[in-house]
């Protein structure tokens, strides 16, 4: 049988994503046969793998996934150490799920979650470049030439966005709502975008990423992704 990269190999197990493993890795808490792991090592089942010190049941799991509508004030991570509630916490499953990338604090939406780490991979890499779009209420009256600028990207940390797609809904002296897709996900990048141009999110909502939508699901309420659902995933 042929060895397979540790991080791929535990992501497919359902540990976590790729990233989650080398971070552990990092943190000196996977050990291969009694030896501390090393990033790119390759193991197969015939190896003993230790995480916290406790043996890896190399038994594979149930891939699930989920698409939820998460609503303001919990947390886009699976665990927190202070107790505060999280998106895994608002789903009934005997898996072990983690959230595919992040959506702010005080941002509600659409969020997948799912315990398979190829899936993760194939969606939060830069290659794949999907379309995730906002429902965005910005302070204030956004005019075309700032929209134009929103569009063909802004500078932040020293890096500009890439060229983002938008379409204003309504538009007064007092706010402007608009949908707004982008195919990065910098930490809060749809906030500091509209704020660098002088019109601060009021509310923030995700409602596409790619080809998948919020149909049917109130806010905090979450469905099993259909079939084609995941094959189109696997497409990415």
């Amino acid at each position: 049988m042929e060895k397979t990269r540790i991080n791929k190999y535990l992501a497919e197990l359902g540990v976590g994503s790729r990233r989650a493993v080398d971070k552990m890795i990092e943190e000196k808490r996977i050990k291969v046969n009694g030896i501390l792991a090393e990033s790119g090592v390759k193991v197969d089942k015939n190896d003993t793998i230790t995480i916290n010190g406790k043996p890896l049941n190399i038994e594979k799991k149930q891939k699930v996934y989920f698409i939820l509508n998460k609503p303001k004030r919990v947390l886009s991570t699976a665990k927190d150490e202070r107790g505060r509630k999280t998106v895994v916490d608002l789903i009934d499953t005997k898996e072990r799920i983690f959230p595919i990338g992040r959506l702010d604090y005080d941002t509600e939406g659409l969020l997948l979650l799912t315990n398979d780490g190829e899936i993760f991979n194939k969606i939060i890499h830069p290659r794949t470049e999907v379309y995730k779009t906002y429902l965005v209420e910005a302070k204030g009256n956004i005019n075309m030439t700032t929209l134009n600028k929103l569009k063909r990207g802004i500078m932040l940390d020293d890096k500009i966005t890439l060229p983002a797609k938008a379409k204003i809904l309504l538009a007064d002296d007092k706010h402007t709502v608009l949908h707004f897709a982008i195919k990065e996900g910098r930490n809060r990048q749809v906030r500091r975008m509209f704020e660098s141009v002088g019109h601060p999110v009021i509310n923030l909502k995700r409602i596409m990423l790619g080809e998948l939508n919020l149909d049917g699901l109130e806010t905090g309420e979450y469905r099993a992704l259909t079939k084609k659902e995941i094959n189109y995933l696997y497409s990415l």
